[in-house]
């Protein structure tokens, strides 16, 4: 098949930058623990992450068509591979910062560069819903797989030790650069302008579309939810659920396990059933988990955590939250790339990861001051209001897309 290595170098890249981008949540822990910085100042990490983000997305939508998408993905692995050696010898919350920048820089390049792609290699928008769905999956499992892999390195004798995992990362990174490197990519696709300048005009002008506007706010509310929980959440299985530092790192892996099971149920269910009415139900399934889940947080006591099995079962349980999150993200994001001209996928893609990354930050931070301020087994019920505002873009989108069923072509 002419695509296939395409889309394997897509799901590898997204597998890599999973890993590194979703550590955010492990090094705000380590933060706090190691380098001594407090709630608030170690949350700083996810402006770092999706400011870059934001600032590389905001700008290379409209230059990578010219730059070419393989080359974007190489420059942005050969970043990212000196910011794992940089953490590895840097030790310090300032080489945190350095790696997360390095990280979200690259990652913008990346992101646009297979959202753009996606809509290359499928030719129907259900393929294309279900391939982006496929690809976010992956993506969850890569963040899982992290999870799994930073505890392993923890030392009880050497403080140090877990920074050996950035030279594993650093070659999972080269790996993926050559077979990159060495991929052939013969997509044709259209430059969106005549000029660089032009090009951001009209990437800018497309904020004036009503779709595209509730869009970016439906993109801003539901990474806004979503990473304020995820960042979060092995600060508050440590913190509020009273694990051990180790098994709280574990135990997130459940909540990353869900997402990605749930993102592949979800590209199989999409064929059949109507994606509104998958969203609408997934988005009332979450806010019953945060209703009804939370308050079992309150007035926890500590107990001798010795395997697994001694966990208590809240810890178990709010993870699965994760499987009312999955379908929303990419399926959001297919049905309004779908409902673009193809040539715009790219300044689309854009728009779609500055949005993201801003909401991103605004909810880890908002996360990190209620941790410090209320309390953590407090601060998640803030989830509540993004995901009503994301309810009402839902209606939105259906309507909008109701109306251009029933007008003539």
């Amino acid at each position: 098949m002419s695509n296939f290595k395409i889309k394997l170098s897509l799901f590898l890249n997204y597998f890599v930058f999973a890993i590194l981008l979703n550590s955010v949540g492990i090094l705000i822990q380590k933060s706090q623990n190691q380098y001594q910085v407090d709630e608030i100042t170690a949350s700083s990490l996810e402006a770092f992450k999706d400011l870059s983000i934001a600032f590389a997305s905001f700008f290379v939508g409209s230059f990578l068509p010219r730059l070419g998408y393989k080359r974007g993905m190489l420059i942005a692995l050969a970043l990212v591979f000196c910011g794992c050696l940089g953490m590895y010898w840097g030790n310090s919350f300032a080489s945190v910062r350095i790696l997360f920048a390095c990280v979200g820089i690259s990652f913008a390049i990346i992101k646009v560069s297979v959202y753009s792609l996606i809509g290359l290699v499928t030719s129907t928008e259900k393929q294309h819903e279900s391939l982006l769905s496929s690809i976010e999956s992956f993506f969850m499992i890569g963040i899982a797989a992290g999870f799994v892999a930073f505890p392993y390195f923890y030392s009880d004798t050497d403080p140090d030790a877990w920074l050996r995992i950035y030279l594993l990362l650093a070659g999972v990174v080269a790996l993926s650069f050559f077979i990159l490197l060495f991929s052939p990519f013969k997509i044709k696709y259209e430059n969106p302008g005549t000029s660089p300048g032009k090009d951001f005009t009209e990437m800018i002008k497309l904020l004036k579309r009503p779709l595209v506007l509730v869009f970016a706010i439906s993109a801003f509310m539901y990474v806004m939810t979503e990473q304020g929980i995820m960042s979060w959440m092995p600060t508050f299985n440590q913190k509020v659920l009273l694990l051990p530092e180790k098994t709280s790192i574990l135990m997130t892996v459940i909540l990353f396990l869900s997402v990605a099971l749930g993102r592949y149920i979800s590209a199989r269910l999409v064929k059949k059933i109507s994606w509104f009415a998958i969203l609408t139900v997934c988005l009332i399934g979450a806010a019953c988990m945060v209703i009804f889940i939370l308050p079992q947080t309150q007035n926890l006591k500590p107990v001798k955590i010795e395997s697994l099995k001694d966990v208590p079962l809240i810890a178990y349980v709010f993870p699965l939250i994760g499987l009312f999150f999955a379908p929303i993200y990419p399926l959001v994001n297919s049905f309004v790339l779908s409902s673009t001209e193809k040539v715009l996928h790219s300044p689309m893609a854009s728009l779609l990861v500055f949005f993201s990354a801003i909401g991103g930050t605004l909810g880890s931070r908002l996360v990190g001051y209620l941790f410090k301020n209320i309390g953590g087994n407090k601060a998640f019920y803030f989830s509540l209001v993004p995901m009503s505002i994301l309810l009402l873009c839902l209606f939105f989108f259906y309507r909008y897309q109701k109306k251009k069923t029933i007008s003539p072509a």
